[in-house]
């Protein structure tokens, strides 16, 4: 499989939208998690209007596969954030990273997710979900569902200082 060696495009952001969810490859499940916790999605970083203050931060979460692609996908856009190709106004909250199958992740890509990961202020594990998959409209969701909902809608309202000391160590 060949390297994925270009990061992410840019694109203003949607005025007003809480929660920005960027998917880092296509079918990572971004528009799933955005419509989850109210937020935008998009595969491209966003950047504020120049019209917004220059105090307001975009609360940003990053969403991948855990198959080996969207591992390292995930890997060069945590690059290109922690290497300051992003507006400084992004703030980044995490990774999410969405089960590509049912069961237990062979060691090779447990072992990629945790180095890859540990890019990122925080990391979120969502198990399969066989009731997203056929589409039901009233998925019976897993509560790591539930429960990144619930914080990725805390943090999007959090001060940036407070999410700043609330980063998972």
């Amino acid at each position: 499989m060949p390297a994925v060696t270009t990061g992410l495009g840019h694109m203003d952001a949607p005025a007003g939208v809480p929660l920005c969810v960027v998917g880092v490859h296509g079918g990572a499940g971004a528009s799933t998690i955005a419509q989850l916790a109210g937020g935008a999605c998009g595969r491209l970083w966003p950047v504020p209007h120049p019209y917004e203050p220059a105090s307001r931060v975009l609360p940003v979460v990053l969403v991948t596969r855990t198959h080996a692609a969207g591992l390292l996908a995930a890997q060069v856009a945590l690059t290109q954030w922690a290497g300051g190709g992003v507006d400084p106004r992004v703030n980044l909250l995490g990774l999410v990273l969405v089960a590509d199958a049912p069961g237990r992740l062979p060691r090779a890509l447990r072992d990629l997710m945790k180095v890859i990961s540990g890019g990122a202020p925080r990391r979120w594990e969502l198990p399969w979900s066989e009731s997203l998959r056929l589409g039901d409209p009233d998925p019976k969701l897993p509560r790591q569902y539930k429960n990144l909902v619930s914080e990725l809608r805390s943090l999007a309202s959090a001060p940036v200082d407070e999410i700043t000391s609330l980063r998972k160590e």
